[in-house]
């Protein structure tokens, strides 16, 4: 758990609006089945290549509990981002990249042997006529269960880091610092489609649950946004969960307009359709659209 001077810093760093706020044509969320945030149970339909990390044991809750070789169903087939055979559209806008981007190679298992609830992160992107977008480049990125970014910038492919605020995104904490879990890029396929093997991202003071993602093509960012979860969803993991639980729940949920990213009304926009797989691990889904 991180410390409550890490926890003023964060919120001071934020309310003040130092984070840098990147402009992209526009980013639709498709609707994906099920409808944003909500969660239920899911099955296997395809395969995939499986990476993996440190076992531990599953939460009594019913959701697993520890690394990412935990899962051990396939991703679900492209169908789950099919919206009644529509293609069901939200414009949005742009939000920060954030002051803890570090740019990383890509690789699908991005834990890094960092344990938590193991997720699957499904991504797919479509044009405005929700044509997959195949030889696009998706990159996510998120902090561990206490709230902590990776902080290991020596291979990063960013040439100026005049933005990364190291302490503030890593509390100086030595494996935060010698470490890149939680960050990795993927290039769609065919399909338009991008898999990640992570875990539930935890909570910082000031900020509601996120991923980071962006989205480009050769040199350029089409968007640059970032994904939350519904504050049920995130109640429940951060009360029930044996891997949140000890730092409970989180003090800036969606609702109530106190995020400082996330508009107060409308974020259902940027929010991940969740699923909890039959192994006990989540799955969280959405369609992108950009105006390629």
């Amino acid at each position: 758990m991180h410390n409550n001077k890490l926890n003023i810093s964060r919120r001071q760093l934020l309310v003040s609006g130092s984070q840098c706020l990147l402009a992209a044509p526009f980013l639709g969320l498709a609707g994906c089945g099920g409808g944003a945030g909500s969660t239920t149970t899911a099955g296997t339909t395809s395969s995939s290549s499986a990476t993996t990390t440190t076992t531990t044991t599953e939460a009594s809750s019913g959701w697993a509990a520890g690394g990412t070789d935990l899962i051990t169903v396939d991703y679900p087939a492209d169908t789950i981002f099919a919206d009644s055979g529509s293609c069901s559209i939200s414009l949005t806008e742009s939000t920060t990249e954030g002051p803890c981007y570090m740019g990383v190679n890509e690789r699908e298992d991005i834990a890094e042997g960092e344990t938590g609830l193991p997720m699957q992160l499904c991504l797919q992107l479509v044009d405005e006529d929700c044509n997959p977008l195949s030889g696009y480049l998706i990159e996510v990125w998120h902090c561990n269960t206490d709230g902590l970014y990776s902080g290991n910038t020596s291979d990063s492919d960013v040439d100026d880091t005049s933005s990364w605020a190291g302490s503030f995104c890593t509390d100086n904490d030595s494996q935060a610092l010698a470490s890149t879990w939680f960050r990795g890029e993927q290039t769609t396929d065919s399909s338009g489609r991008v898999n990640f093997k992570t875990c539930f991202p935890g909570w910082y003071s000031g900020r509601t649950i996120h991923i980071h993602f962006r989205v480009r093509n050769g040199g350029g960012d089409y968007v640059v946004s970032q994904f939350c979860f519904s504050d049920s969803f995130c109640e429940t993991i951060c009360t029930t969960h044996e891997l949140y639980s000890d730092r409970g729940e989180q003090d800036t949920p969606l609702s109530g307009g106190r995020d400082t990213v996330f508009p107060s009304s409308g974020y259902e926009d940027f929010m991940l359709n969740t699923e909890q797989n039959s192994d006990g691990t989540l799955l969280g889904y959405r369609r992108i659209m950009i105006s390629a």
